[in-house]
């Protein structure tokens, strides 16, 4: 049997959670079609800073995009960036993320078994949870980070009550993040703020925007 806490101690300290924690942005790219226009805006988002990309897995293409965001950011070499695979609800899609190169996985739920299995394979793994029992146990179980969503619908607030009885739980608030709040989930404790379709939706220079409003320290 996998002996869960060192695993989950040394992914804790991994290259890519020291990443999250410094650049604070996870970009949530939810099927961005076609291939070649999810390329193109993963290539802007690293030279606008983005360094932490979540491809989802929720589209027949999520394996061969993830492949293909990993082979253009590893030839352009300029900065070190991690991508990885978001909406993992089955081992059939945590076996995929892991075929295609993830450099992680996240889940909009906590699932033991899929958390357990990425352990195994000592992959980090960033599960969803909401109330404070479902974050605790996340953590327990050996979450890398915990990923709060939907975020939004509680507010920041939410992060800085969570913070007070479990300093020691690192929080990606997700869902419904923006330029107009990201800096208040991160001002309440989240360690980083996942970015969807804000992102996707917005122009460059809004883009650009974005990451300095996330990066400039407070």
């Amino acid at each position: 049997m996998t002996d869960v806490q060192p695993v989950s101690e040394r992914l804790r300290e991994s290259d890519l959670a020291a990443c999250i924690r410094e650049t604070r942005l996870v970009a949530v790219l939810r099927r961005v079609e076609p291939t070649a226009r999810l390329v193109a805006l993963v290539e802007e988002l690293a030279t606008a800073g983005v360094r932490v990309f979540e491809i989802t897995f929720d589209a027949p293409s999520a394996a061969a995009d993830l492949a293909a965001c990993r082979a253009a950011l590893e030839a352009d070499g300029a900065n070190p960036c991690f991508v990885g695979a978001g909406t993992l609800r089955t081992m059939a899609q945590l076996d995929s993320a892991r075929g295609a190169g993830a450099a992680f996985g996240v889940s909009p739920v906590f699932d033991p078994a899929i958390v357990g299995a990425a352990l195994a394979n000592e992959l980090p793994f960033i599960p969803g949870a909401y109330s404070p029992t479902e974050i605790d146990a996340a953590w327990s179980a050996g979450a890398t980070f915990v990923k709060v969503f939907p975020a939004s619908s509680a507010g920041p607030n939410h992060i800085r009550e969570l913070r007070g009885p479990m300093p020691e739980i690192e929080l990606i608030a997700t869902g419904g993040i923006d330029a107009s709040n990201a800096r208040a989930f991160l001002d309440a404790g989240a360690v980083a703020v996942g970015v969807g379709s804000a992102i996707a939706r917005a122009t460059p220079d809004e883009r650009r925007a974005l990451v300095r409003v996330v990066r400039t320290p407070a």
